[in-house]
């Protein structure tokens, strides 16, 4: 794989700019946010915990001292939230220019959301197809939709036969292919939102993106889950090591949302040994997020899920 030699000083100044950040509060979407608070975009911390967000928003302040955030609560995995989060929005007037799909969950024992889906396809897919559907009568020209997948969607086993079962928390329940399959549905998502923005010849870019091995909140979750609150062996220790920082992982993130030359349908990831980590750069899209008539089978089920029709696309 070709290197790149991006870094964070190649960022252009986004002054006026205005983004949505959701899972804002800590790892990636902290850092994301933090990055692009420092070349001038506005920043909604979109946030579970708004005391969890205000803390996050303080912590950006401390080093980007004219960091312009808002904190804002959404529930990514209770579609009730998700449109109330918009409702807000949209009674703001303000617009939009970057939306960053980055709330995730991962692991723990089976469990459903408030509206009956697998908590993970709920938090990870469906709230943030909702939240795009119902965010994009706000973007603005030239806007870009950025969905934060994983190495895991590799794994993901959607396909046409997937129905609104599949969804949902079944027996045996097997937490690891719920989380592949829900980001394979992000990846899906992202391109296939790409190809009807363009169709329907929409000003908008939609990118997939994902953070290579990265040291964020998701792995204490998963620790949690198993009953290890606090990773103390040695092997632990040593993933710690090979892990890159939340940091580097946010790279490709911020990368899909702000360089140029991004035509959309793309993936961004690390450039390094099997994109654990690096650089960001493009790279091709997995072959699970390619396949056309399972994006088009997803995006209909996400459709019945959630109520948000895209009626513009």
């Amino acid at each position: 794989m070709a290197r790149s030699s991006w870094t964070e000083e190649d960022l252009p100044d986004l002054t006026g700019r205005r983004a949505v950040v959701t899972g804002a509060s800590s790892g990636i979407g902290l850092e994301a946010s933090r990055q692009l608070a420092a070349v001038g975009v506005e920043v909604v911390l979109a946030v579970r915990d708004p005391e969890r967000g205000r803390r996050a928003a303080e912590e950006i302040v401390r080093t980007v001292a004219a960091a312009r955030l808002a904190v804002a609560e959404i529930d990514l995995s209770e579609l009730a939230s998700v449109r109330r989060f918009a409702r807000r929005e949209a009674e703001l007037g303000r617009g939009l220019d970057l939306l960053i799909n980055n709330a995730g969950t991962s692991g723990g024992p089976r469990r459903a959301s408030a509206d009956g889906y697998e908590i993970q396809m709920a938090t990870n897919f469906l709230g943030h197809f909702a939240l795009t559907g119902l965010l994009l009568p706000l973007l603005r020209p030239g806007g870009r939709i950025v969905t934060v997948s994983s190495l895991m969607a590799r794994r993901g086993r959607l396909s046409t036969a997937t129905t609104l079962d599949d969804l949902r928390p079944r027996q045996p329940y097997r937490s690891g292919r719920c989380y592949a399959d829900s980001k394979q549905a992000d990846l899906l998502f992202a391109v296939e939102l790409d190809r009807r923005l363009r169709a329907a010849g929409r000003d908008a870019r939609s990118l997939a993106c994902h953070p290579g091995g990265a040291a964020t909140g998701l792995g204490s979750q998963r620790s949690q889950a198993a009953g290890h609150p606090e990773r103390r062996t040695v092997g632990a220790r040593l993933m710690r090591l090979v892990l890159q920082s939340a940091r580097a992982g946010a790279w490709p993130t911020v990368y899909a949302a702000t360089a140029p030359g991004l035509v959309g349908g793309e993936l961004v990831a690390p450039d390094g040994l099997a994109q654990g980590r690096g650089r960001p750069i493009v790279v091709p899209v997995f072959p699970s997020g390619r396949d056309t008539a399972t994006a088009t089978r997803l995006w209909e089920l996400g459709r019945q899920a959630t109520g948000v029709d895209f009626d513009d696309l």
